[in-house]
């Protein structure tokens, strides 16, 4: 799965760590997922996109026929 979820962040001038505390996870976890390290669960998938105002699909893309 690839994010573009430092994009989203950018554009709202927000560091790893407000978002983070925003969502309700650590800065560690923000800063793996924008690395394509760490997939996030579909509850803070959930969290991300509201707090952004957007669906889910906007900030990740799943493509099945890749490898991981």
């Amino acid at each position: 799965m690839q994010n573009n979820l430092k994009v989203w962040r950018a554009r709202e001038d927000l560091t790893q760590e407000a978002l983070a505390d925003e969502v309700d996870v650590t800065r560690q976890t923000i800063n793996s997922i924008e690395r394509d390290r760490y997939d996030p669960s579909l509850e803070l998938a959930f969290k991300l996109a509201a707090y952004f105002d957007c669906r889910i699909e906007d900030i990740f893309t799943y493509h099945p026929d890749e490898d991981t």
